[in-house]
């Protein structure tokens, strides 16, 4: 029974940490353009789901998974151990609202936007 706890916390934490790069990657993916054009199909992609979900307020699904880890490991959703309590306070701050979500988005879009000038502008210089 431990060992299965163990475990699920294990991919609870596993998850979270997962969430939180593809986070980084659909905010800043875009400057791995700059060294890697391939990088774009994937970045693009990213950016354009990281927008919607901070728009719309849909739930990331990797929310849902961690969620259900969490709680077959018998912990409420988002407490764990040091990894957990750390990345889960970056990715779901206390206080956020969603104007805050909708800042948070156009601020992902501005900012890929700007590389992705940038990249257009110096490929045609």
């Amino acid at each position: 029974m431990l060992r299965a706890k163990a475990m699920y916390v294990s991919l609870a934490d596993a998850v979270l940490a997962v969430h939180l790069g593809f986070i980084l990657f659909a905010c800043l993916g875009a400057l791995l353009a700059l060294k890697w054009r391939r990088v774009l199909w994937l970045q693009i992609p990213a950016a354009a789901w990281g927008i919607y979900v901070e728009a719309s307020g849909t739930i990331c699904p990797l929310t849902s998974i961690e969620n259900y880890f969490r709680v077959r490991a018998g912990h409420a959703a988002y407490e764990g151990d040091c990894l957990g309590h750390y990345l889960t306070a970056t990715i779901y701050p206390d206080g956020l609202t969603r104007n805050i979500q909708f800042a948070l988005g156009a601020l992902v879009l501005i900012l890929n936007l700007s590389v992705y000038a940038w990249l257009l502008h110096k490929r045609r210089t």
